[in-house]
């Protein structure tokens, strides 16, 4: 699967759960660890949970397994290693205070624009 589709079934996953400020980073030729990185917000830890392991089984129904979580326990940011693709879910305050979207700055940033299933 191309990263981008994965990255589309990223966003999805999190806008049907209702994530907040859905952001995509574009790091290609920046880093090796991946080449994209979705960056959500939830609403309370519960809500951080459900929307990774939302994110988790949509992959899986597509035969992509994650290579690895971190954080679920915690709720305040939760991490998912898809390979090509890391999605960040974290609650406001960790998300302000680690701005992500100021670290890559230099990198292509997009607001999510979900596709519309007909």
């Amino acid at each position: 699967m191309h990263s981008e589709q994965l990255v589309q079934i990223a966003i999805n996953a999190l806008d049907d759960l209702k994530g907040k400020d859905i952001l995509t980073i574009d790091v290609r030729g920046k880093t090796s660890v991946t080449d994209f990185m979705v960056i959500a917000t939830g609403t309370s830890g519960r809500h951080v949970r459900s929307l990774v392991e939302d994110v988790m089984l949509k992959v899986k129904e597509q035969g992509v397994i994650p290579l690895g979580s971190e954080g679920l326990e915690g709720g305040d940011w939760a991490l998912l290693d898809l390979g090509d693709v890391v999605v960040h879910v974290m609650q406001a305050a960790p998300r302000q205070f680690y701005d992500l979207e100021r670290l890559w700055q230099g990198a292509e940033q997009s607001r999510a624009q979900t596709l519309v299933q007909e």
